[in-house]
């Protein structure tokens, strides 16, 4: 029997980045012969019983199959905008918020991360010094303070976490050793060198 499906929780892909240091659009990358951004969704529809898609705008040619499509509320907010729509438009008390690209997520990752604190307004890991806004969970009490860092264009989800509003927990490189990926979850492509060792990993089944 499979691992029941987390219905207090809504999984928000945030797919409305222009992929700057990529050089061409995150959204169609493949690993392994596989679209990342359909592969996340495929996962994310076997463990949140809702999903959503938040875009800047529409997007030519992307399909998206059997998920509510939701537009960012702040135009230009880049993955904080995507965060905030996801936060507004979710039925839920609490968001899991990936990126589009991320080509090894890991179920029991994001399931521990949504179970392992229900109270903490953020649940987000800080690896090696940094902090992965976009593979984290957020309560809709982030939500005033999301937009007011909008407003004034104060754009690094970060910055969140100091928040004193907020309960943030805090997770390190430790709360992941039993893991049997690690910390791979977390793993994205922003260049075209992340892509090309992406694909060697695939290649090689790291």
């Amino acid at each position: 029997m499979g691992s029941p499906i987390i219905e207090d929780v809504t999984g928000v892909l945030v797919a409305g980045g222009k992929s700057r240091r990529m050089g061409r659009d995150k959204r169609f990358l493949k690993v392994g012969g596989v679209s990342v951004f359909d592969r996340s969704l495929s996962l994310f529809q076997t463990i949140f019983a809702e999903n959503l898609v938040a875009l800047a705008e529409p997007v030519d040619g992307l399909e998206v199959q059997g998920c509510p499509v939701v537009y960012d509320v702040v135009k230009n907010a880049g993955s904080l905008g995507g965060l905030l729509t996801g936060l507004i438009a979710s039925t839920r008390g609490r968001v899991f918020a990936i990126g589009c690209d991320m080509p090894f997520l890991d179920q029991d990752v994001i399931r521990f991360m949504c179970s392992c604190d229900s109270t903490a307004d953020v649940v987000v890991a800080r690896l090696e010094g940094r902090f992965h806004p976009m593979h984290a969970v957020y309560s809709k009490r982030c939500v005033p303070l999301l937009q007011a860092m909008a407003e004034r264009r104060e754009l690094k989800i970060q910055s969140l976490y100091v928040c004193k509003e907020l309960r943030i927990r805090v997770l390190s490189d430790a709360d992941f050793l039993h893991f049997r990926s690690n910390v791979r979850s977390f793993r994205n492509i922003n260049t075209p060198d992340d892509l090309a060792s992406a694909e060697n990993s695939s290649s090689n089944g790291r």
